[in-house]
C-alpha cells in the first residue's frame, strides 16, 4: 500500500530534481509530463485489472457514451470501448427535432468497475433521474492479466433512484457498494447481481457541497473520494460501509501543472501491481474542455493519502512514470480510413444516430458513407453528425470527403463542434458547390440549449464545376484559456487535391465557457434542407499536431 523508503526518496529527489535532471529523465522515458491526455475526458474513473487499466469518462449526449479508455503504463491511452453503446434514456437521445433532443443531458460522473468473481466489467450511472446498470461479462480479463478479448455490453437494469455522481465498489465478499449524492453523502448496496436496491443509508452529512464519489476499500478502511468543485478532493474515511467516516483535505485549490486551467480535481486513486499509488484528476481547461492529470500519492501512519507534490507546493508538472513496460498502445494522432466494420472508438455521434443513414464501405477504398437523415436548417437539430475530441495544445482534423452524390439543398463539411460554433463546408445550390465559412451557430444556455443561432455565411466561394473531391481542415489551438479574456481561435481550410491548402474566411474565436460542460470538437456532418437522399463519403480523418 505505501511507497517503501527507498522508492519515496527516490520519487521526491525526482520531482525536486531540476531542468537538466528531467531533461536526462525524459531522454530515458522515465518520467511523464502532465497533462497525461491532452483531450476531453472528464469525471473519470480509473481502475486496475491485473496489469491493464481501464478509463472512463462522462459524455452527456454523444453516442455512445461512457467510452472505456486503456493503458499499460497509466500514462499513454487509447478508447477500446463504450460501456453504453446506445442512450437508451428515452426518446430526446435520438435528435427527433428541436424540441426533442438532449444537449448537456444524459452520462455525467458515473462509475465503472470489474468484479473478479464473475469476469464481468460493470457500468453505473444517474441519467435523468434513473440510474442505468450495462455489464460486460466473459471478456477474460480474469485469466489474461486483465486483457479483454472482446466487449459485449449489455443494458442489464435501472434503479428508480439516481445514484447522483456514483462510485462503485465491489467489496472483498463480493458485495456491492454505490457512493451517491451531493452536499450529504449515501451509500447503498445492490443485490448479488447488482440489478436492485437493498439497503440506502446517509454515510456523511454536509455543510458544503460535495459532490463526484469514488468508493475504494483499502487494508480494512472504506474510502470515499469527494470533490468540492471546483478546486478540492477530500476524502472520506470509515471502518464500515455504513461509517461514522471522519474527513481529510487531500487537495485545496492546488496550483499548476498548466496555467490559465483549472484546479486539478474529482477524480479517483489506483495502484499499480507494485503496490505504488496515484490520484488521476482532471482540470478545467477550456475551451479544449476537461483533461487528466496525474500525481503519485503515499500514505500517511495512520493511513491517511498525501498527495506528492513538487518543490514549490504545487501538482508536478513532472513525474517518475507508473509502470515501466514494454506494451504500448495506439498513437491518438494518425489517419482513419474507416475500413473496419465498425467506427473506432475514437469516434461519437451527437446524439444516437439513425443508424439506416450511415454505412461503412468496406473494402480496400474504405470510406463512410452518410446520407442525409434531417431535412433542416439547424446543424443541432441535424442527426448523424460524427464528432471526434481534439488533442491539444494545438493540432488540426482533417476530412476528406467525396460530395459526388449531394442533392441540391445539402449542406456537408467538417465543423468545430460546441454550443458556439463554426464550419467549412458544401451549400449545394442545384448542380453548384458553394464552399462557405459558416459562423455564428449557437444554442442559448439560459434558454434550455435551445438554438439561438443557425448560422451566418462569413465567406463563400465556388467550386470548379464536377469537382468529386474536397478535404477540409480545422486547425485548432485549444491551449488552456479558462478564466480569462484570452479567445484562442481555430481556422478553416479547403483543398480539392489533398496537399495545397487554402484558408477559407476569418480565425474563429472560442469560447471558454464551462456550462456546456464538453469542450471543442472536430465533427463531420451532412444534412439536407430540401429533401432526403443524398449522401457524402468521409473517406479519411487525420489528426496530426501543429
Amino acid at each position: 500500500m505505501r511507497f517503501s523508503a527507498v522508492a519515496c526518496s527516490a520519487l521526491l529527489a525526482l520531482v525536486h530534481a531540476g531542468p537538466l535532471a528531467v531533461d536526462n529523465l525524459d531522454a530515458r522515458a522515465t518520467t511523464f509530463t502532465n497533462p497525461i491526455l491532452w483531450e476531453d475526458y472528464p469525471d473519470l474513473e480509473v481502475i486496475r485489472v491485473g496489469e491493464v487499466f481501464y478509463y472512463t469518462s462522462s459524455t452527456f449526449a454523444f453516442s455512445p457514451g461512457a467510452p472505456v479508455l486503456k493503458s499499460y503504463d497509466l500514462v499513454n491511452w487509447t478508447p477500446v470501448s463504450h460501456s453504453v453503446p446506445t442512450l437508451n434514456f428515452g426518446t430526446k437521445y435520438n435528435l427527433n427535432s428541436a424540441a426533442d433532443r438532449a444537449y448537456v443531458k444524459g452520462i455525467w460522473a458515473s462509475s465503472l468497475r470489474y468484479r473478479d468473481s464473475t469476469d464481468t466489467f460493470m457500468w453505473i450511472g444517474c441519467v435523468d433521474g434513473k440510474s442505468y446498470v450495462w455489464t460486460a461479462s466473459g471478456g477474460g480479463a480474469k485469466s489474461n492479466n486483465g486483457e479483454v478479448s472482446g466487449w459485449n455490453w449489455k443494458s442489464t437494469a435501472s434503479v428508480n433512484k439516481c445514484y447522483y455522481d456514483c462510485g462503485l465498489l465491489v467489496d472483498d465478499d463480493d458485495t456491492i457498494y454505490v457512493a451517491y449524492g451531493s452536499t450529504n453523502i449515501m451509500v447503498a448496496q445492490l443485490n448479488k447481481d447488482g440489478t436492485a436496491e437493498v439497503k440506502s443509508q446517509q454515510v456523511y452529512a454536509g455543510n458544503t457541497y460535495i459532490e463526484g464519489s469514488r468508493m475504494y476499500k483499502i487494508n480494512g478502511y472504506y474510502y470515499i473520494f469527494v470533490t468540492k468543485p471546483a478546486s478540492d478532493e477530500w476524502v472520506l474515511r470509515s471502518k464500515s460501509p455504513w461509517g461514522p467516516y471522519e474527513m481529510k483535505v487531500l487537495v485545496q485549490s492546488i496550483a499548476g501543472p498548466l496555467s490559465s486551467a483549472g484546479f486539478s480535481h474529482q477524480g479517483g486513486i489506483v495502484s499499480t501491481k507494485d503496490n505504488n499509488w496515484y490520484y488521476v484528476a482532471f482540470m478545467d481547461s477550456f475551451p479544449g474542455g476537461r483533461i487528466p492529470v496525474a500525481a503519485p500519492i503515499t500514505w500517511s501512519s495512520d493511513g491517511w493519502p498525501l498527495l506528492v507534490k513538487d518543490s514549490s507546493g504545487a501538482w508536478g508538472k513532472t513525474y517518475p512514470i507508473p509502470v515501466s513496460t514494454s506494451k504500448t498502445v495506439p498513437p491518438v494522432t494518425g489517419t482513419d480510413t474507416f475500413r473496419g466494420t465498425s467506427l473506432s472508438h475514437e469516434w461519437e455521434w451527437n446524439h444516437n444516430p439513425d443508424t439506416s443513414k450511415f454505412k461503412l464501405l468496406g473494402g480496400s477504398t474504405g470510406g463512410l458513407q452518410l446520407s442525409t437523415a434531417t431535412v433542416t436548417g439547424d446543424l443541432y437539430t441535424a442527426r448523424n453528425t460524427l464528432t471526434h475530441r481534439i488533442i491539444g495544445p494545438k493540432s488540426a482534423g482533417t476530412f476528406r470527403l467525396d460530395i459526388s452524390k449531394m442533392a441540391d439543398g445539402d449542406r456537408a463539411g467538417a465543423a468545430l463542434f460546441r454550443d458556439n460554433m463554426a464550419y467549412i463546408g458544401i451549400h449545394r445550390e442545384g448542380t453548384t458547390n458553394k464552399l462557405v465559412y459558416v459562423n455564428n451557430l449557437k444554442l442559448d444556455q439560459n434558454n434550455a440549449w435551445n438554438t439561438s443561432a443557425t448560422g451566418t455565411v462569413a465567406a463563400s466561394t465556388t467550386l470548379a464545376a464536377g469537382t468529386a473531391g474536397v478535404w477540409f481542415k480545422v486547425q485548432a489551438d485549444i491551449t488552456p484559456a479558462f478564466g480569462s479574456s484570452t479567445q484562442r481561435t481555430t481556422t478553416f481550410w479547403y483543398s480539392t487535391d489533398g496537399r495545397k491548402f487554402r484558408q477559407l474566411g476569418s480565425a474563429f474565436p472560442m469560447i471558454n465557457d464551462w456550462q456546456f460542460f464538453t469542450g471543442f470538437r472536430f465533427a463531420a456532418f451532412n444534412f439536407a434542407t430540401k429533401a432526403l437522399g443524398g449522401s457524402v463519403t468521409v473517406k479519411s480523418f487525420t489528426m496530426e499536431k501543429i
